[in-house]
């Protein structure tokens, strides 16, 4: 793919925290990017090696919120233009070229780029939302477009300016591998966002407000966003929002009882 101006840079970054088994992969789909920028968040694996091997520069520290280390990569990226990728994610070269031609002629602001979310080798197309998974995300800004703008350790907010766009070509999301990974993926979930709901100072709100959100987001999930149509999966998929609800919210009343 080649440029059609020479003073649009188009940056890539990759945020990693010791990621080596999937890495590689990722960043192999990423060559077409004028600059590949990966941070590395408190990596102890052979990321840093395999980011190398694929000519990205490489940045590494310590952050324990995780919009700082985002904002730090994205200050980092020299291009005008930036893609932000997870290491679980392929970017196929067809988003690539449409990322070219639209880039050439935009005003700044974001593009919203859909996902083909897997399970395993299964893609998953519908049902995901309601903090368990994305349908679409603004992946690609100018710079200055896009910063992550709060302080939770899970599911940061994030200020967007100018003007909104969409990309027809997806990007490839690995999700979970199994149930079981779905399981444990619940498990760092709610222990993250338990850990937010302490450190907020609000009290909780009563259970049974939460019982109905989660219920509320199991419907969000299985019906509004069609999650029916995936069978078991989309059922799956549905309980996991709503458990995830629940759950940080039973794990943050225990923390505040001690």
């Amino acid at each position: 793919i080649k440029k059609m101006k020479s003073d649009i840079i188009l940056s890539t970054l990759v945020v990693v925290h010791n990621e080596e088994k999937i890495l590689g992969s990722c960043l192999e789909k990423l060559k077409y990017s004028d600059e590949l920028v990966v941070v590395l968040d408190k990596t102890t694996d052979n990321s840093k090696a395999i980011a190398k091997k694929y000519g990205a520069i490489v940045y590494e520290g310590s952050w324990k919120i995780e919009a700082k280390r985002r904002n730090f990569g994205i200050k980092m990226c020299k291009g005008q233009w930036i893609l932000e990728v997870d290491a679980d994610e392929h970017v196929p070269k067809e988003l690539f070229i449409e990322i070219r031609k639209k880039i050439e002629k935009s005003n700044p602001g974001y593009y919203l780029i859909p996902f083909d979310n897997y399970i395993g080798n299964i893609r998953i197309r519908y049902g995901w939302g309601a903090s368990w998974g994305v349908s679409a995300a603004p992946r690609l800004f100018y710079k200055g477009c896009k910063i992550w703008s709060a302080n939770q350790s899970i599911h940061p907010s994030i200020t967007l300016k100018g003007e909104k766009k969409w990309l027809k070509s997806r990007i490839n999301h690995y999700v979970d591998d199994s149930i079981n990974d779905m399981l444990m993926r619940l498990i760092r979930y709610t222990d993250m966002k338990s850990e937010d709901l302490v450190q907020n100072k609000k009290d909780l709100p009563p259970f049974w407000i939460t019982l109905r959100r989660g219920i509320t987001r199991f419907f969000k999930c299985y019906i509004s966003r069609k999650g029916y149509k995936e069978g078991r999966w989309g059922f799956i998929i549905a309980t996991m929002a709503s458990l995830y609800i629940i759950i940080s919210y039973m794990k943050a009343e225990l923390k505040k009882k001690k």
